[in-house]
C-alpha cells in the first residue's frame, strides 16, 4: 500500500492535502552567510501562515549536512497541524566541507536506507543515532549543464537506496539545466522508474520544448521559487504551466515556494514566502488552466509524487 513518509509517521497520500511541493523551513549554506533559515518559531510562523489559506503539507527538501533540524521538524509539523516530509541526500560538493563528505564516501547509500527507514540524524554527524523522525525522499544535485563526479556519485547511492526502499528522488537543476542528463543517468542507468523522480527548479529555464521533453519521460515536474527577482518571472512560470497542459501533462505538475533565505519568509516581514503559492498563484492557476488543474498541482500530484511503496522498514 503507498504511504507519503512525514515526520510524524506514514499517512495515506489521501491525507497529504494540499501541498508545497518543494520547499525549505531549515537551510543553511555558506553562500546564503546571514540569511540562514534556522529559527524554529519562524519555520512554525511560516507554516502556520501556509495551513490559514488551506495548505496542508510542505516537502521539505533540505538534504543532510545543511541545517536541516531534523530534531525540530516534528515539534513545527505538530504546532502548525502541516504535515512535513523530510529529506535525505546530499546537494552539491561546494555546500560541503571535503572532509564531511569523506566521512560518507563508500556507505552513502547504506546511510541514505538508514534516515528513510531509522530516523534523521539530528546534526551533523553522520554517526549520531538516529532520530524519531524519518525522511520521506532522497534529495540530490546535478551541475550546471552537466553532471561532476560528485553529483553522478549521489545519484548513484540514491538509485541504490530508492531500490532498496521505493523512496521518490528530488533532483535539484542549477538554473534549471542538465535535466536530460539526470534522467539518462537516473531512469536509464540506474533504472529508477521515472515517477519516482522529481525534477526541481524548471522554472528557472522556461524553454517550453525542452519541458515537453522531460514531460515525455514520464516524471514529475516541479516549478519552485516563484517570483524570485534573478529567474524569470511569474508570467512565464504561468505559460508554461499552460503549454505543459496543453500538452497533456497537467497530471506530472508541481509547485512549491523553495524559500532559501530568512528574509523571504512571509510570517516574518518578507517574501513572497510559502503562502503566496496559495493567495496569488492558485488563483491565477484556476483562471488560466481551470480548477480540476490547480486541484491537480496543488494535491492530487504531490500525493502521487511524494508517497511509495515503502520496503525495508
Amino acid at each position: 500500500m503507498r504511504a507519503v513518509r512525514t515526520v510524524l509517521g506514514d499517512i495515506p497520500p489521501g491525507e497529504l492535502g494540499v501541498a508545497d511541493a518543494h520547499d525549505h523551513l531549515f537551510f543553511r549554506v555558506p553562500a546564503l552567510a546571514g540569511q540562514e533559515l534556522d529559527s524554529p518559531g519562524a519555520a512554525e510562523a511560516e507554516l502556520r501562515a501556509f495551513h490559514e489559506l488551506g495548505g496542508r503539507s510542505v516537502a521539505q527538501w533540505t538534504p543532510f549536512g545543511l541545517g536541516r533540524r531534523a530534531a525540530d521538524l516534528p515539534a513545527v509539523s505538530r504546532a502548525s497541524s502541516v504535515h512535513v516530509v523530510a529529506a535525505t541526500g546530499l546537494h552539491q560538493a561546494a555546500h560541503y566541507a571535503p572532509r564531511a563528505l569523506d566521512r560518507l564516501r563508500g556507505r552513502l547509500a547504506e546511510f541514505f536506507v538508514s534516515e528513510l527507514t531509522l530516523g534523521l540524524r539530528p546534526g551533523d554527524d553522520p554517526d549520531a543515532p538516529p532520530g524519531t523522525a524519518r525522511a520521506g525522499m532522497i534529495k540530490v544535485a546535478g551541475g550546471f549543464h552537466g553532471l561532476d563526479a560528485h553529483a553522478r556519485y549521489v545519484m548513484t547511492a540514491a538509485a541504490r537506496a530508492h531500490h532498496a526502499t521505493g523512496a521518490p528522488i528530488g533532483v535539484h537543476h542549477e538554473l534549471g539545466t542538465a535535466a536530460p542528463d539526470v534522467l539518462e543517468l537516473l531512469c536509464g542507468k540506474l533504472e529508477v522508474p521515472p515517477a519516482s523522480v522529481i525534477l526541481g527548479h524548471l522554472n528557472r529555464s522556461p524553454d517550453p520544448r525542452a519541458h515537453r521533453e522531460l514531460a515525455a519521460s514520464g516524471a514529475f515536474l516541479a516549478f519552485d521559487g516563484p517570483s524570485r527577482a534573478n529567474h524569470a518571472t511569474d508570467w512565464r512560470l504561468l505559460d508554461c504551466l499552460l503549454a505543459l497542459a496543453e500538452a497533456g501533462h497537467t497530471e506530472q505538475l508541481l509547485l512549491g515556494g523553495d524559500t532559501t533565505t530568512a528574509g523571504a519568509r512571509a510570517a516574518t516581514g518578507g517574501g513572497p514566502g510559502m503562502p503566496y503559492l496559495l493567495h496569488t498563484l492558485r488563483p491565477r492557476i484556476e483562471r488560466e488552466l481551470g480548477a480540476q488543474a490547480a486541484e491537480a498541482v496543488f494535491t492530487t500530484n504531490p500525493a502521487r509524487a511524494l508517497s511509495a511503496e515503502w520496503t525495508g522498514g
